[in-house]
């Protein structure tokens, strides 16, 4: 039987399987070339990847989120999914996410378990979904910058929690250290914030070079994206036709390529662990325990960084995109650190 992925790069897997093509995969489940030949022939016309982020716009707006595209001036729009109705008597949320299609295809399962506890603001980052810059600055710190004067914008006052997957826990790591006053909460899943420059020439990650790390993140062929899911997954789907690959490439990862290769370059430019500032919020530190884009022992490392204020939690047979793989456990973590007892169900 074959599983389709939500190409979520890197947390690349499950929801097109559930959702969009329940029919198609009995199908595709026997060895029929027939099926896929027409299934091929399907796709020219109609875009699977299209129609999935139309059913999660769909999802988020019957949630009670709103579509907003903010002007932040200088050259700077932000699109965010934010509150019909922003209630003061909830705290807020911020969701960020990491590298791959936008904000709603890392965040979409979570919205049932979150949105009876807090007013979620669910932004994508410059140069993702709808979000764009004619500013030089392709820093983690800028990110932050906009986020909060996003935040701002909106009106939103008192302290914010937040949640950062993968490249989404730089910017969010970065906030902390940036408005200790406004960020109360931190979880950061899977997220190399402690990553040394030297750590590519040394071995610590399974590519050579930032050049090969780029070729892999931003996926612009078939074999990459399939190299990404084996690096993002413990278990991988396997079997899924090229064409469904191909049709993901073309509407999530040709956009921005040039900006963010630059996101890419700056993460790691001269990065040394002397220089990350220490966050004295709370601080929640997921991590998979098999993680082959950023290694476990990146975890430990913001753990010693952090101290005492943080809490390292490691799930085991998980993988990078452990939000999509293990999403019970991650919920049930995040759930506990974030909400009072009174109020986790």
């Amino acid at each position: 039987m074959v599983r389709y992925p939500c190409f979520v790069a890197p947390e690349v897997q499950h929801s097109i399987g559930r959702k969009t093509f329940a029919r198609t995969r009995t199908l595709v489940s026997h060895p029929i070339r027939e099926c896929l030949c027409l299934m091929g022939k399907m796709a020219k016309r109609f875009s699977f990847t299209a129609s999935t982020d139309r059913l999660y716009r769909y999802f988020f707006a019957y949630s009670g989120l709103r579509s907003t595209t903010t002007d932040l001036g200088g050259g700077t729009i932000i699109h965010s999914w934010i509150p019909k109705t922003h209630k003061p008597t909830k705290p807020t949320l911020l969701l960020i996410h990491g590298f791959g299609a936008n904000a709603m295809w890392q965040y979409g399962d979570l919205l049932r378990h979150l949105l009876p506890h807090y007013n979620l603001y669910v932004p994508d980052l410059l140069f993702f979904g709808q979000s764009h810059t004619s500013a030089p600055d392709r820093s983690e710190a800028f990110q932050a910058k906009c986020l909060m004067k996003l935040m701002e914008v909106h009106g939103v006052v008192g302290k914010v929690s937040l949640v950062g997957i993968s490249y989404g826990g730089f910017v969010g790591y970065s906030m902390a250290a940036q408005f200790p006053a406004s960020v109360e909460r931190v979880v950061v899943c899977c997220t190399g914030v402690c990553l040394e420059e030297r750590d590519l020439g040394e071995g610590l990650f399974r590519v050579a070079d930032l050049e090969e790390a780029v070729k892999i993140l931003l996926p612009q062929t078939v074999e990459k994206l399939r190299e990404l899911m084996k690096l993002s997954f413990v278990r991988p789907a396997r079997g899924v036709p090229s064409f469904i690959l191909s049709d993901f490439i073309h509407v999530m990862c040709t956009d921005h390529l040039k900006e963010k290769r630059e996101l890419i370059q700056e993460i790691l430019k001269d990065r040394k662990l002397s220089d990350l500032p220490k966050i004295n919020q709370q601080t929640l530190i997921i991590w998979g325990e098999q993680d082959q884009i950023f290694p476990l022992e990146l975890g430990h490392r913001l753990k010693r960084h952090i101290g005492g204020n943080a809490e390292l939690v490691i799930i085991k047979n998980a993988g990078h995109a452990l939000n999509l793989e293990k999403p019970k456990e991650f919920t049930k973590h995040l759930k506990a650190f974030l909400l009072d007892s009174s109020t986790a169900k």
